[in-house]
C-alpha cells in the first residue's frame, strides 16, 4: 500500500481541482497512482454532472474571435452557459470559452465544436464535463454562428465585456471589399455596435427579402386588425397595412435602419459614404447579434415559499 502524504494529495487537487477528501479517497482507491486518480475524479465528475444537467444554465459568457485569412478573414460567436454570473467572472471558465470560441471559427455547428479537441487533448464536451466537477455548476455550449468573407473583414464586438472578447452582448459584421482594411475594421466596428445597439429595434436581417416570412405574415395580420378597428374602407385598410409595414422594415432591416453613429443616414447610406475613403464598393453581406441567454427559460426562485416549506418541515 503506498503512503498517501499529504503533498500527493495537494497535486491532485491541483491538478483537477477536487476537493481534499475526495482527492485523498482518490488516491487511496488506486493505490497512489497519479493518473489513475486523476481518471478516478473523472468517473465522479461525471456522476456529478448528470445530476446537475437539468439546472437551468442562462448565464455564463458570450465570446466572439476573428481571424485573417489572408485578403479575407473568418469569425465566430459562442455562448457558453452557466448558472450563475459568479462563474463568468471566473478565470478557469474565461479561459475555456475563449478557447473554444476560437476552435468555433472551424467548426460549423455546436456537434462538430463539442468534438473539437482544446489544447489540453480533452475535447470541448469532455472539458465541459471537467468544468463542471470543478466548479460545480451545470454548464453548456449553447450555440455557435459562424461568418467569413474574402476579400474584406468581419468585424467583432462586444458589449458589457467581461474579459478579452468576451462578455453579455457578441456581435460580427462582416463587409466585402477589396479597399483599405483599416477603413474596414473601422466601420465594421460601428456597424457592430449599431447591432448590439438594437436600435429601434434589434435587427432581424440584412435585406428585406432575407427576412423569415413568416414573421412579416404575423406582422400583416397584425397591422391588418388594428386597421380593420377603425372601421375604414378595404382598399384604405391595405394602405395602412402596406404603410405600416414599410415601418417595420425601417425598424428591423439592418440597412433601412438609422444608423446611431450618424443619424441623418441609414447604415446602407453610411456603407456607401465610406466607399471614398476604403477606396472600394462595401457590401454587407452579413451579421450575427448574439445575446446572453436569450430565448432560455429562467426558474423564478420563490424565498418567501421556499422559506414556509422549511418552516413547515
Amino acid at each position: 500500500m503506498a503512503q498517501i502524504t499529504a503533498a500527493l494529495v495537494k497535486e491532485l487537487r491541483d491538478k483537477t481541482g477536487a476537493g481534499m477528501m475526495d482527492a485523498k479517497k482518490a488516491l487511496v482507491e488506486v493505490d497512489g497512482d497519479m493518473e489513475a486518480a486523476v481518471d478516478w475524479l473523472r468517473k465522479k465528475g461525471l456522476s456529478k454532472a448528470a445530476k446537475k444537467a437539468d439546472r437551468v444554465a442562462a448565464e455564463g459568457l458570450v465570446a466572439v474571435k476573428a481571424e485573417d485569412k489572408g485578403a479575407g478573414m473568418a469569425a465566430a460567436a459562442v455562448e457558453v452557459n452557466a448558472e450563475t454570473d459568479f462563474v463568468a467572472r471566473n478565470e478557469i471558465f474565461q479561459n475555456a470559452v475563449g478557447e473554444i470560441a476560437g476552435l468555433a471559427i472551424n467548426a460549423e455547428f455546436v456537434e462538430a465544436l463539442n468534438a473539437s479537441q482544446m489544447s489540453s487533448g480533452k475535447s470541448v464536451a469532455d472539458t465541459m464535463t471537467d468544468l463542471i466537477a470543478q466548479i460545480g455548476e451545470n454548464m453548456s455550449v449553447r450555440r455557435s454562428a459562424t461568418l467569413s468573407v474574402d476579400p474584406g473583414v468581419v468585424a467583432a464586438y462586444v458589449h458589457n465585456a467581461a474579459g478579452d472578447g468576451m462578455g453579455k452582448i457578441g456581435v460580427l459584421v462582416a463587409l466585402k471589399s477589396e479597399g483599405d482594411k483599416a477603413v474596414l475594421a473601422e466601420l465594421g466596428r460601428k456597424v457592430a455596435m449599431h447591432v448590439a445597439a438594437g436600435s429601434p429595434a434589434p435587427a432581424l436581417a440584412v435585406h428585406e427579402g432575407e427576412l423569415d416570412q413568416a414573421v412579416v405574415e404575423k406582422e400583416r395580420q397584425v397591422f391588418a386588425g388594428q386597421a380593420r378597428e377603425s372601421g375604414k374602407p378595404e382598399q384604405i385598410v391595405e394602405k395602412m397595412v402596406e404603410g405600416r409595414l414599410r415601418k417595420f422594415y425601417e425598424e428591423v432591416v439592418l440597412l433601412k435602419q438609422v444608423f446611431v453613429f450618424d443619424t441623418d443616414k441609414t447604415v446602407a447610406e453610411a456603407i456607401k459614404a465610406a466607399e471614398g475613403d476604403a477606396g472600394a464598393p462595401i457590401e454587407l453581406t452579413g451579421f450575427v447579434r448574439m445575446v446572453l441567454g436569450e430565448g432560455v427559460e429562467k426558474k423564478e426562485e420563490d424565498f418567501a415559499a421556499e422559506v414556509a416549506a422549511v418552516a413547515k418541515g
